[in-house]
């Protein structure tokens, strides 16, 4: 089977997931920054020790710890994330539209939809961190088949 039919069964099963248990979805994906902010802050404090490079650190490893253990400490940061979020997937469609010749149009078209969506579910998120999760699994699913029928 070709890399991209597998990459995109791959992600079609991720983003099912995401959908089917967003509780568990979003607190792997803390749990999963949370791990490499602590690597992060860890590595900027040995590589050198200067005062910016040390200060990073601690902050990244702060952070890294109350994504780990603390999830619902950072969820006013979930809007900020949302909107990230869609500028990303915003950004993707344009790749997938612009620089992906076998890639189907419709789906590039979708993925910038859900992007828009993202965005403007940002506010909605502070509120209900579910969305995340959901619109996760829903853009999973359409980049999985955009893969999987590219040829």
């Amino acid at each position: 089977m070709e890399p991209n039919k597998t990459s995109g069964i791959l992600s079609i099963i991720l983003g099912l997931i995401f959908i089917i248990f967003p509780i568990l979805s979003s607190g792997l994906v803390s749990i999963m920054i949370g791990v490499s902010l602590l690597f992060l802050g860890i590595a900027s404090i040995l590589t050198e020790f200067s005062a910016f490079n040390i200060i990073i650190g601690i902050l990244a490893i702060i952070f890294g710890l109350l994504f780990i253990f603390n999830i619902d400490a950072l969820s006013f940061l979930l809007g900020i994330q949302f909107y990230i979020i869609g500028i990303i997937i915003i950004l993707l469609g344009i790749a997938g539209l612009i620089s992906a010749p076998g890639a189907s149009k419709i789906a590039s078209i979708l993925i910038i939809i859900l992007g828009i969506l993202a965005f403007a579910l940002g506010g909605l998120s502070l509120t209900n961190p579910l969305f995340a999760a959901i619109l996760i699994g829903v853009t999973l699913i359409v980049q999985g088949v955009r893969m999987y029928i590219a040829e």
